[in-house]
C-alpha cells in the first residue's frame, strides 16, 4: 500500500471499532477490565496474552494515542504520561541511575532545569548544563559515565537551535541516550528520530492539544528504553486518563492545519518585530536573523508558532507592553489557538536566579509570544496598540 501523508495517518489511525459501529472512537472511561477466565486472566498478568489489565497501565484511547503519535514521529514505541513534565521526569528517572551523568542544554523550559539541579542530582546523577549551540563544548562535557544528553530545540523561550544530526552523532560515539524535547516543533515540523534522537519527549499539553483544555505528555522512541519508561510509570502512577487521551488524539487530527497557521502568522509577527525600532533583536527559527538558520530550515519544515523578542526599555516597560495587550492572553502556556503572552523571566523561568536566567538567554527584557490562529491584521494590531501606550 502507498505509504500514507502525515494528515492522512493522524486522522485515520483509531482503535479497532466495536460492536456498536461507532463512527468517532468511544471514550474508554473504566478503572479496570474484564477477563474471559481465570486462565485468561493468569496468562494476560504472565505476560503470555496481551490484553489490557487495568488504566494505569493500558487503556484504549492511550494506545491509539501511543500508536498515531509513533507512526507520525517515526518512533519504534512510545507511552503518554498525565502531563509534559511527568514525561520529563520519567525519562529521566527510568534511565539513570546513582553515578550516571546527564548533560543538558542550558537553554531548557525552567521546571526542566529546577528538576534535573534537584531531583535528579538528589538521585547521585552528575548534571552538566552546557551551550547548546557550541558542539565543542558538548564534546568535552562527555564523561566515562555520561548516560543521556538532553535537549530542547527550539529551546524554551529562546528558539534556539541545535544542530541535532551533530549532538547525535557524538551520542552515539559515546554509547549515550539522546533525548530531544520536540514540544515546540511538534512532530508534523520535525521528527528528531531521523536525525538521531533515542527518545522525542512532548509536552501534549501544547500543540497537540492545541486549545489549552487537557494536560498530557508522551515519550517515544526505542523499544528497549520505552519499556524501561514504562515499568517506572506503571508502578509510580502518573498515567494519562483515557478522557485526556482521547482529547488529544482527536486533536492530532488538526495538527497539521492548525500548524500551517500558527506558522504563517507567527512568521509575519516576526518580521514585524525585526523591523520596529524599538525591539532590539528577536528569536524565530526560520527568520534570515538566526544564527542557526541553515540548521533549522534543514531540521524543520516551517519555523513553528512561537517569536520571541528583546523589548527596548528593560522589564518595566515589558510589563507595561503586557499590562496594554487587549487581544493576547497572559499566561505562561503556549500553543493554543488564541496569541499568548509571556513574560519568562517572572513566570517560566522565575525560579533560576539572575545568573542562571542571563545564562539561558532570558533577559528582563525579554518576551515570548506564541502566536495563536486569530486574523494575523488583529494580531499585528494588538501588538502595535500595546507597544505604543508602553512607551
Amino acid at each position: 500500500m502507498q505509504k500514507r501523508h502525515f494528515e492522512t495517518i493522524a486522522i485515520r489511525t483509531q482503535s479497532k471499532q466495536t460492536d456498536q459501529k461507532e463512527h468517532s472512537v468511544p471514550v474508554f472511561m473504566t478503572s479496570s477490565f474484564t477477563y474471559d477466565s481465570a486462565e485468561h486472566a493468569s496468562a494476560v498478568f504472565k505476560g503470555e496474552q496481551k490484553a489490557n489489565v487495568y488504566s494505569r497501565y493500558t487503556n484504549p484511547n492511550c494506545e491509539e494515542l501511543v500508536q498515531k503519535l509513533c507512526l507520525l514521529e517515526g518512533a519504534e514505541s512510545g507511552m503518554v504520561t498525565a502531563s509534559g513534565m511527568a514525561a520529563v521526569y520519567t525519562s529521566f528517572a527510568a534511565l539513570l541511575n546513582s553515578g550516571d551523568h546527564i548533560i543538558s542544554s542550558k537553554r531548557i523550559f525552567g521546571n526542566s532545569t529546577y528538576v534535573l539541579q534537584k531531583f535528579i542530582a538528589e538521585r547521585g546523577v552528575e548534571v552538566t548544563f552546557v551551550d547548546g549551540t557550541d558542539l565543542d563544548e558538548w564534546a568535552s562535557a562527555f564523561r566515562p559515565n555520561t548516560a543521556m544528553i538532553y535537549i530542547e530545540t527550539p529551546s524554551n523561550p529562546t528558539l534556539t537551535t541545535l544542530d541535532m544530526r551533530k549532538i547525535g552523532e557524538l551520542c552515539k560515539a559515546h554509547n549515550s541516550i539522546f533525548s530531544v524535547d520536540n514540544c515546540f516543533a511538534t512532530p508534523y515540523l520535525q521528527q528528531p528520530v531521523k536525525f538521531g534522537a533515542d527518545l522525542v519527549i512532548h509536552s501534549a499539553t501544547k500543540y497537540i492539544d492545541g486549545q489549552g483544555r487537557v494536560l498530557g505528555g508522551a515519550i517515544l522512541g526505542r523499544s528497549e528504553l520505552i519499556v524501561k519508561c514504562s515499568d517506572f510509570l506503571r508502578r509510580t502512577g502518573a498515567s494519562l486518563s483515557p478522557f485526556n487521551a482521547w482529547v488529544l488524539s482527536k486533536s492530532l487530527e488538526t495538527l497539521a492545519v492548525r500548524m500551517d497557521r500558527h506558522c504563517s502568522n507567527a512568521a509575519a509577527v516576526a518580521d514585524y518585530l525585526n523591523k520596529h525600532s524599538e525591539v532590539d533583536y528577536i528569536t524565530y527559527p526560520h527568520h534570515p536573523s538566526n544564527p542557526q538558520l541553515d540548521i533549522a530550515q534543514q531540521q524543520m519544515s516551517q519555523g513553528g508558532g512561537l517569536v520571541g523578542c528583546q523589548l527596548q526599555g528593560g522589564a518595566s516597560r515589558v510589563m507595561s507592553f503586557f499590562n496594554g495587550l487587549k487581544l493576547h492572553s497572559l499566561t505562561a502556556n503556549l500553543g493554543d489557538t488564541r496569541s499568548i503572552a509571556t513574560h519568562p523571566a517572572t513566570t517560566t523561568h522565575s525560579k533560576m536566579n539572575t545568573e542562571e536566567q542571563l545564562d539561558a538567554g532570558v533577559t528582563p527584557g525579554y518576551l515570548r509570544l506564541s502566536v495563536g490562529l486569530e486574523h494575523i491584521d488583529d494580531i499585528l494590531e494588538d501588538i502595535e496598540q500595546s507597544l505604543r501606550q508602553s512607551r
